[in-house]
């Protein structure tokens, strides 16, 4: 095993549920390769990224999105299905409002800095998923960043500090040619698109793994 951790670059936005399947998915991929040194960076991606600052409320955008109830219904079960593989139990019933995620990826920065970032993205995810909260108010916000841990997170929210990295981050996305996530990029080099499985991820591992092998 290299002492250099294999680093691995993750677009994603708290309210993709694919991201939070992703996630499920990769931390299976790091129990299958126990002795590599993994580091993860979280990168900000906005699934809407015209989204009004005060969100939008959850059936309009279904509505907006979808063209209606039954083809969001049939979208989100076979989401349900695969998240119920991987021990998610999705509450999309639950959520009333879909919110705009530069805060959260501001906050996700911020828990970067305390080396928390892992930390507060599955509770980001919990709380939208399983839970309904709106992840775009600021006291949701707070509570959160407390719960794993963070210091002066309401300071920081305060201010505007991170939010150009947010949109930043975001549009060098699109200029890559990103349209969706989550996106691993393993040593800022190779790129996997989407949910993968575990034994891919892991493979990823192995390619990331090799890379430092070989310059080492």
């Amino acid at each position: 095993m290299t002492k250099t951790p294999i680093e691995i670059d993750v677009y994603s936005d708290p309210i993709c549920p694919w991201c939070y399947i992703g996630y499920k998915r990769f931390q299976k991929a790091k129990e299958l390769r126990p002795d590599f040194n993994v580091k993860i960076r979280w990168l900000s991606f906005q699934l809407n990224p015209d989204m009004p600052s005060e969100g939008m409320d959850r059936q309009t955008y279904l509505d907006t999105k979808f063209g209606g109830r039954a083809n969001a219904t049939q979208f989100y079960s076979q989401i349900a299905a695969a998240g119920k593989s991987e021990g998610i139990d999705f509450k999309f019933d639950d959520i009333r409002k879909t919110p705009n995620t530069v805060e959260a990826h501001r906050l996700s920065l911020f828990a970067a800095t305390q080396g928390k970032q892992d930390e507060l993205m599955e509770r980001l995810f919990e709380s939208y998923f399983l839970e309904g909260k709106n992840i775009g108010e600021r006291d949701i916000l707070i509570k959160i960043a407390t719960e794993v841990g963070l210091e002066g997170a309401d300071e920081y929210l305060d201010g505007a500090q991170g939010h150009e990295d947010v949109l930043y981050t975001d549009q060098n996305a699109r200029n890559l040619g990103l349209t969706g996530v989550p996106c691993f990029i393993v040593n800022r080099q190779h790129i996997l698109p989407g949910a993968q499985s575990p034994d891919t991820l892991a493979q990823m591992l192995d390619i990331g793994h090799q890379q430092l092998s070989e310059d080492s």
